[in-house]
Order: structure tokens, then C-alpha cells, then sequence
């Protein structure tokens, strides 16, 4: 696999600042050739750098706006039910994230919901009945203090 350069990072800035920047448009902002900017592009996905392009939507707007972190504690951390449980997660709608931790707990579950009452329903519903589940801790957040896709590099303006 190649090796990102401080070019690289500064394509993969601007594509993360805006998906649907031509190719011309990002060429003449980074200061590369149409040419060149378009075979960086290429290289950056084809090597899975650039995984995919995606539309942020404003959960807030589509009554999604509250997000809840729940800590869920396995019976057993067993292969088979680790699998069983993260098989269930993924059938779950309002989950947009899950995290197999370290220590304790061994998920953490990023929720989104339109308030508290949803956020009830969710877990009676679904969360409480994932496979192989001993504790659930519910954290709500208060308000995002940030909340980006972008991954930052040191060498990248």
C-alpha cells in the first residue's frame, strides 16, 4: 500500500470538507493539474484510503437529534456470542455506531432518537432484547461540543 504524502492529506482535507468538489474545482484549490489531481484521486480510492463519499444529514432536522451513548455489558464474551450480539446491532435502525471496548463495558453504542420518550421505546424494544445482554448504562449528551467526519492531519492546512 502507498504512503500518504502532505498532498495526499490535502485532498483528502478538501474532499472531506466538500464530496462534490469537481475535479477541476479541487485541482486549481490544491494547486495540481486536472490530470494529476484526478489520478491522486483515483490512486487515494482504489488503495482505500478514500473508503466512500457520503451526504452528512442533519439528524436534528429528521428527528434524530438527540443522541444517547449506551454502555452495554455481555453475559459472556464468548466468540460466538459477541458475533450473535453484533449480528442483532446491525438490524437496529436508530444505532449509528457500535464500538467493541476494552474493559468495561464492552460496547459502547452511539443512539440517535427524537427524545427521551423514543429513546424508552428503543431500548424496551430493541436494545434491552439484543442477544446475550447483562447491563445497559444510557448516557444522554447535553448538547455536541463537536461532531465531525473529518480527520484531521498535522500537515494539512
Amino acid at each position: 500500500m502507498n504512503e500518504l504524502d502532505s498532498m495526499d492529506h490535502t485532498i483528502i482535507k478538501a474532499l472531506q470538507e466538500d464530496g462534490r468538489i469537481t475535479n477541476a474545482e479541487l485541482a486549481d484549490k490544491i494547486g495540481l493539474s486536472a490530470s494529476a489531481c484526478h489520478r491522486r484521486v483515483r490512486r487515494l480510492e482504489s488503495d482505500k484510503f478514500i473508503e466512500r463519499y457520503a451526504a452528512i444529514v442533519n439528524r436534528r432536522l429528521v428527528g434524530r437529534g438527540v443522541s444517547v451513548f449506551v454502555e452495554i455489558s455481555l453475559e459472556c464474551q464468548k466468540k460466538e456470542a459477541l458475533s450473535e450480539f453484533e449480528a442483532a446491532v446491525l438490524k437496529v435502525p436508530h444505532i449509528q455506531s457500535c464500538h467493541l471496548m476494552a474493559g468495561m463495558p464492552d460496547y459502547l453504542v452511539h443512539v440517535t432518537c427524537e427524545d427521551v420518550a423514543g429513546y424508552e421505546t428503543i431500548h424496551r424494544e430493541c436494545i434491552a432484547g439484543l442477544p446475550g445482554v447483562a447491563q445497559v448504562r444510557s448516557n444522554f449528551a447535553i448538547r455536541s461540543v463537536t461532531d465531525t467526519t473529518i480527520l484531521k492531519f498535522d500537515d494539512a492546512d
